[in-house]
């Protein structure tokens, strides 16, 4: 289950390598902890069981990419191999984004890779996860040993649904690396499918018109860019008569057509007879107001006389 640290723009994601009793899980965790850049890596911290335990440590790798623009950490864990505590294992494995498989190629080991196989399979659909559909990567370790399994015997025991797998040698590093990587990888690819923003198509709303030789029909002619005028043969609805008609097709980017604007005319400003009437009065109160006030000037003047 992904865990998103805004204040540090962290995308925290959950592997679990799972596999058998001393199929080389540890020694995976061990190798990740010990090559990997000191700065990226969490305290290793282990919870001991009677024989065996579960590793964790958090790693945050430099190079794996972004989620929505958060850098992606990586907690890793490991389960306990034996059966008998599967109520731990089904634990540790809740939450998980992603699963590395550890196998142990040595011969004699099938039939215990096979089990815990079946229950990784079940403990996911106790989570709610199909084992076909979770970013899985198997690991088929121990390779230098004399006797081991081929790869085809692995593959065809273990692998029905194609997943990705890597050879590995635990202890000598080969292929932890490249295995931690690719289920790392599937896990953002999840989760960028899941959690990326997704774009809306984009509303292209055409028009055009349609004239028939026999009237004037309205019609919408679909396009997606400018195009000339074409001639078409459409046929009625009932199939009786063809008709041959023109078509103008352009490209609307809005779903409405514009309001048609007329350029070359003065706006005519209408206004309200109340509106009117109080402009009215003002001027007719500004004209008396100036009349009256220069006949007083004229008379204090001298010029006119208006009582005697």
């Amino acid at each position: 289950m992904v865990q998103i640290n805004f204040s540090l723009k962290e995308v925290n994601c959950k592997i679990v390598y799972y596999g058998p009793g001393l199929s080389g899980k540890t020694t995976n965790l061990e190798v990740v902890h010990q090559k990997a850049p000191g700065p990226s890596v969490g305290d290793l911290t282990s919870i001991a069981t009677e024989g065996d335990r579960t590793l964790f440590f958090d790693f945050l790798p430099l190079n794996l990419g972004q989620v929505a623009g958060m850098k992606t950490k990586f907690q890793i864990y490991t389960v306990p191999g034996q059966v008998y505590y599967n109520s731990t294992r089904k634990l540790v494995l809740q939450g998980a984004d992603g699963v590395v498989f550890v196998a142990d190629s040595k011969r004699g080991k099938m039939d215990e890779n096979i089990e815990s196989l079946k229950n990784l399979g079940e403990n996911l659909k106790e989570h709610g996860l199909d084992i076909s559909n979770t970013p899985i990567v198997l690991q088929y370790n121990k390779r230098d040993l004399p006797d081991v399994y081929s790869i085809e015997e692995m593959e065809q025991a273990l692998n029905s649904w194609n997943a990705p797998h890597f050879e590995a040698v635990a202890r000598d590093g080969h292929g932890v690396f490249p295995t931690l990587k690719r289920v790392a990888g599937l896990v953002l690819e999840t989760l960028n499918e899941n959690h990326a923003p997704r774009r809306s198509p984009s509303v292209v709303a055409p028009k055009g018109s349609v004239t028939t030789d026999g009237g004037s029909t309205a019609a919408t002619a679909v396009a997606t860019r400018p195009t000339k005028a074409l001639n078409t043969t459409a046929t009625s609805s009932t199939g009786r008569s063809t008709t041959r008609v023109r078509t103008t097709a352009s490209v609307v980017r809005t779903s409405a057509q514009a309001p048609t604007v007329r350029t070359g005319t003065r706006p005519t400003l209408i206004t309200s007879p109340r509106r009117r009437k109080r402009q009215t009065g003002i001027w007719m109160g500004f004209i008396v107001a100036s009349t009256v006030a220069a006949t007083v000037l004229l008379h204090l003047a001298g010029i006119i006389q208006i009582w005697s």
